[in-house]
């Protein structure tokens, strides 16, 4: 049985929609998937990016998008009154829910919906509370070893060249996107592409221009 490791921000659309299809996408295949919350905007920080929702064009197309994207593939979603937002009240808790910083499913997805199902604004105090009494974190998530535990899992997936969500990890393998659910299925299923040369081919394809 393999593990996967899934890297996520609750703040990106694309996660909660990898994150609803992936039960389905890997159906009839033996895993186990850890839930590894991370804060998406210390990723794009490193890699020198700015997020989809930070590019006034692409803010519009990237909503347009997923709620397509939602509506064919049956995920429910509805816009929050505000994004982005702040997430880290939303991942701290998510941390604080296991004591090794990794929630459940169920937790994951409470939250999820808290921000992509209810139309309000995510990171509102009083919703956060409510939330919060609702899932019963086993550790304080405004305590300092809750905050260490998220910006240690941030700083493992930045020297594991992570560089978006969401991204899911097996065997060192890196698959970003919900677009590559299937992907990782063939891959999990024993696919030979995988040990073939085109696996390796970006690393024989040279840089012809550097945009400084």
């Amino acid at each position: 049985m393999k593990t996967i490791a899934f890297y996520f921000d609750f703040i990106s659309p694309y996660a909660w929609l990898g994150f609803d299809a992936l039960p389905q996408a890997l159906q009839g295949i033996s895993h186990r998937v850890v839930h590894k919350p991370i804060l998406f905007a210390a990723l794009l920080k490193h890699h020198g990016q700015l997020g989809p929702a930070e590019i006034p064009a692409k803010r519009d197309w990237t909503y347009r998008q997923v709620l397509w994207q939602a509506r064919q593939q049956g995920t429910p979603l509805q816009l929050p009154a505000m994004h982005p937002f702040n997430p880290l009240g939303l991942l701290r808790l998510a941390t604080a829910s296991d004591v090794g910083g990794e929630p459940s499913r169920w937790v994951c997805e409470k939250i999820f919906r808290h921000v992509w199902c209810a139309g309000g604004d995510a990171a509102d105090a009083e919703r956060l509370q409510q939330l919060t009494a609702e899932l019963q974190p086993v550790l304080d998530p405004s305590s300092p070893a809750v905050k260490q535990a998220l910006q240690a899992q941030t700083e493992s997936a930045v020297a594991q060249g992570i560089f978006g969500v969401p991204t899911w990890v097996v065997d060192g393998r890196h698959f970003w996107g919900q677009d590559a659910l299937p992907m990782l299925r063939a891959y999990l299923q024993g696919d030979p592409w995988f040990d073939g040369p085109d696996w390796q081919a970006p690393s024989l394809c040279g840089v012809g221009v550097r945009r400084l």
